[in-house]
Formats: structure tokens, C-alpha cells, sequence
């Protein structure tokens, strides 16, 4: 589980700088010869970006825009009615269009009065401790692609729409970059791989997959709830637990479906005070003693 934290499909390099992604038998996308072209070139367009550069300007088809709008236009009510008052204070500020892909240059500097953070562009798997040291220094690596069209609604894969609809909306929040920037100084702090397992997990069942109390009802703030429409009307119904260091740091996870158990926060503080408190103090030794605690249990 730990390796496919972030669940890129595997990519090959040919000797002409190119790249091709390999994608699985089972993905929606295998037999689309046209997809497939259009991951590879938006790979390599990737690859090709040097650091202080601009990101890459993506030619985005009115296909994937079609995408785009589908998922956008969906989530309206239902962000509406199931996202936290602090995701919605966010995309509010950060006022994505609905009818076409922004280029993750558009976002950044969008963000950039906001909450400084800005994106950088991701061709295929980020090493875990870059993923995530990075938010310490405001940036985020981010996708181009866009998840295949017969499937507009969930996508296991982190696409421009998860990249930007769920996490560039809560990056336009202070109260939650405060949180990411948070979990980069820890996986930067910490230095044996099973703690920044442990970090990884708390960031998956929190800023991935979170959710909380909010005025007598179940909210989410989790980015990879708020950018699926699918997931976003059945998080509800899944097993919800009290919020839990310990377990959300040791439990293991299935990226290829709705995630069947949550952790929910009392509110947006609690989240602040128990998993930022954790992230700002935690090092190998106290992950160490977590792990122990729950290995007895």
C-alpha cells in the first residue's frame, strides 16, 4: 500500500526524451489509442519542464474539456451540500471556470495572493519524500492529465481535476495550507521510511480522504472526496470512526474504490489541533511509540 500512495500509472523513457505511460488491462482508458497518445504526450510535456520554469501550457482538447465541465457543473450542488464551510470558503476565493481546463500557471497565480502556494508539473510518480516535502515550500506537483471519458464521475488517479478541483480549492485556504505546509516539514523531519508511511497515512485519511462535524452534520474537507461527484453523494454511507492518529497512521487502504472507512474530526479545529499538532511535533521516536501502541491493541 505504502509504494502506491501515490498511484501513478508506470511510466517507460525512449531514447528520444519521450515518454509513454503504461497503463493497467483494467483501466478505462487501455484500449483508447487516442487516450493513450494523449497521456504520453502530456507526460513527456511534463518531463521536459525544468525547475523556475513556468508550468507547462497543456493544449487541452474539447473532449477533455467536455470532461472538465461534466465533472465541474456536477459537483456544484453537491459541494452545496456536503463540503466543509472552509473547502467552500476556499473555492470561492479561488473562483475556478466550469467550462474548460485553467493551466496550473492560471492557478498558481491565482493562488499567489491568496495563499502563495503554487503547482508544479508532475509527468508521472513523485517520490514520496518530494511529494510531500514540497508542500513545506509551498508547491505542489500536479498532474496534466485528464481521466478518461467514460468514466467522468471517480477516478482512482490523481488528474488535472482531482489536482485542481480538490486540492487547489482548499490550497486557496489559509487554514488548510497552514495543514499541508505542516505535513511537508514532517516528512522532511522525519527519516526512517515506516514514519513516513505514517505521515503519509495520516495525510491520506485526512487532507485525501477527511471529513468532520460541521452544525450537526457530516462534512468533507478530504480533496479526494470534494473532486469526485460519485464519492462526494456516498461518503455519508461509508463506516465513519472518531478522528484517531493511531489508526488512521496504521491502517492500510484500497485506492481502486470508494474509500469504506473515514475518520471524522468533531470540527475544522480539531483537524487544526489534533493532526496539525501531530505534524508539527511528530519524529521517528513518537511515530515509533504510535506504531507500538497500535501493534498492541
Amino acid at each position: 500500500m505504502f509504494e502506491e500512495a501515490q498511484y501513478f500509472a508506470p511510466i517507460v523513457a525512449h531514447d528520444d526524451g519521450t515518454l509513454q505511460v503504461q497503463l493497467g488491462r483494467d483501466h478505462p482508458g487501455f484500449a483508447d489509442a487516442e487516450y493513450r497518445r494523449r497521456r504520453d504526450a502530456l507526460a513527456t510535456l511534463a518531463a521536459r519542464w525544468q525547475p523556475g520554469e513556468p508550468a507547462p501550457t497543456a493544449d487541452y482538447t474539447e473532449d477533455e474539456h467536455a470532461v472538465w465541465r461534466a465533472v465541474s457543473e456536477a459537483l456544484v450542488p453537491l459541494h452545496e451540500a456536503h463540503a466543509c464551510r472552509e473547502f467552500l470558503a476556499g473555492k470561492e476565493a479561488l473562483g475556478l471556470p466550469r467550462d474548460h481546463i485553467p493551466q496550473l500557471e492560471e492557478v498558481s497565480a491565482a493562488l499567489a495572493p491568496l495563499t502563495g502556494f503554487r503547482y508544479l508539473p508532475a509527468a508521472g510518480l513523485v517520490p514520496l519524500r518530494e511529494f510531500y516535502g514540497s508542500l513545506a515550500d509551498r508547491t505542489f506537483w500536479a498532474t496534466q492529465y485528464v481521466r478518461h471519458h467514460s468514466v467522468p464521475l471517480y477516478t482512482p488517479e490523481p488528474d488535472v481535476i482531482h489536482e485542481v478541483v480538490g486540492h487547489g480549492n482548499t490550497l486557496a485556504n489559509p487554514r488548510f495550507t497552514a495543514l499541508y505546509e505542516l505535513a511537508g516539514a514532517a516528512s522532511r523531519r522525519v527519516q526512517t521510511p515506516e514514519a513516513l508511511e505514517f505521515v503519509s497515512k495520516v495525510f491520506w485519511f485526512t487532507l485525501e480522504f477527511g471529513v468532520l462535524h460541521e452544525d450537526g452534520d457530516l462534512k468533507a474537507y478530504g480533496a479526494g472526496i470534494l473532486s469526485s461527484p460519485g464519492e462526494t453523494g456516498e461518503f455519508g454511507s461509508m463506516t465513519i470512526r472518531p478522528l484517531d492518529l493511531v489508526a488512521m497512521g496504521t491502517t492500510d487502504y484500497d485506492i481502486t474504490v470508494y474509500q469504506p472507512l473515514l475518520y471524522a474530526a468533531e470540527s475544522f479545529t480539531h483537524v487544526e489541533d489534533v493532526v496539525g499538532g501531530f505534524w508539527a511535533e511528530c519524529d521517528d521516536d513518537s511515530i515509533a511509540a504510535l506504531s507500538s501502541a497500535a501493534s498492541r491493541v
